[in-house]
């Protein structure tokens, strides 16, 4: 299994308006997983921290942090978080606190490796997309 607090090399470079991209593109799939999962429509990224940290982790590089509340990224020596501006974000007390033995649980590893093959999916779409 990888280790998601690990550097992991980037498929494009980071900047501004890619974060730009990666937001709109994220934000359109999570709706569409909504959809398919027969839930309302999102109105922000909310609960979607597992899969836009993956996903910003396989395109962007850099690695995951976080804890059991919500998970990031850091790329090139900053936070980026898809999600900084999402309602469950702005009601964490310390939502960029890193807590690196999280990761190290067997179930938490479990659930990020369940949710790469979506992910995966999306990395293409974006890279082909964009």
């Amino acid at each position: 299994m990888t280790d998601w607090t690990a550097q992991q090399q980037a498929q494009r470079d980071y900047s501004y308006s890619e974060f730009a991209h990666a937001k709109i593109f994220v934000f359109a799939r999570w709706c569409e997983l909504s959809v398919e999962r027969h839930k309302a429509l999102p109105t922000d990224l909310s609960g979607s921290c597992k899969y836009g940290s993956l996903f910003m982790n396989q395109v962007f590089g850099g690695a995951i942090h976080g804890h059991y509340e919500h998970q990031y990224n850091m790329i090139g020596g900053r936070i980026v978080d898809l999600s900084h501006d999402a309602m469950d974000v702005g009601k964490m007390h310390n939502p960029y606190r890193h807590e690196p033995d999280f990761f190290a649980i067997p179930q938490k590893k479990a659930a990020l490796n369940h949710c790469l093959p979506r992910v995966d999916a999306w990395v293409l779409r974006f890279l082909a997309e964009n």
